[in-house]
């Protein structure tokens, strides 16, 4: 009996999916508000020069036309739909053309979640998953966690950009930190090296990086690109040839403020 209680949010959500009305109201074109939204709550934004800041809003209008923000249990703002598709294109704004052929749909959660996808009572410590198997295809994101990312406080920490991050690292068919359609074949080695030296010094206290990192491989590769991305003057100085090896991936050098 308690087995069936437990798959009941499970089967809830396959409806959901299933069932489900197309209500995202997704954007043509960013509007004046929408720019201001962006100026105020999205440091990278801020720094771009004027014709990348018009790159930057062409690619969130073209992420909004085929990705489905919807909430569940809670509204979804125009500032919530802006900030995932920032989510989404900050790691990606170096390359010309990108696609999330393996995403369709981000679900917004109050916040925290568990491994049932319930968002209320005890025992949720999850803000952020990419879908597998028959969710394969989905992202689910803690609204509040979203928020938090792109504020102030948040120091070096992102979810949402952590997750879209596990996306592009899927997207060679294995999430396992080595993003190999993102780099030549010749630095997968020594990136795997690299990888495993900082989580020695993480597990020495040695490192400034998010201890998470240690959990394994992707892990790893989704908390320093959060941290590249969100201080990467402070990442530059502490990890120079770690900061070297996400701009070669990312094609970017947000420190300066450019694309490679």
């Amino acid at each position: 009996m308690e087995s069936f209680f437990i798959l009941i949010p499970i089967l809830l959500l396959v409806l959901y999916f299933i069932l489900r009305k197309d209500s995202s109201k997704n954007y043509a074109q960013l509007s004046e508000a929408d720019r201001e939204l962006l100026f105020k709550n999205v440091v990278f934004y801020q720094h771009l020069n004027v014709d990348d800041r018009l790159k930057f809003e062409d690619k969130i209008s073209a992420f909004l036309s085929y990705v489905h923000i919807e909430g569940v249990g809670t509204p979804v703002t125009p500032l919530d739909k802006l900030l995932v598709a920032s989510s989404a294109v900050i790691p990606v704004f170096g390359f010309t053309t990108w696609k999330y052929n393996n995403l369709s749909n981000v679900l917004l959660y109050p916040d925290t979640f568990n491994t049932e996808f319930q968002y209320e009572g005890g025992d949720r410590n999850i803000l952020g998953m990419v879908g597998s198997g028959y969710m394969n295809g989905q992202m689910i994101l803690s609204r509040s966690a979203l928020l938090l990312g792109f504020s102030n406080a948040a120091d070096k920490e992102n979810t949402a950009i952590h997750e879209f991050v596990h996306l592009l690292d899927k997207s060679d068919g294995a999430t396992d930190g080595v993003p190999e359609n993102l780099m030549r074949h010749e630095y997968t080695i020594p990136w795997i090296k690299m990888i495993h030296e900082e989580m020695k010094r993480i597990e020495k206290g040695k490192s400034d990086i998010n201890p998470y990192a240690i959990t394994n491989e992707a892990e790893f590769f989704a908390v320093v690109s959060e941290y590249f991305f969100e201080k990467p003057d402070q990442f530059r100085t502490k990890h120079p040839e770690l900061y070297d090896r996400l701009s070669a991936i990312f094609l970017q050098d947000p420190a300066a403020g450019k694309q490679l």
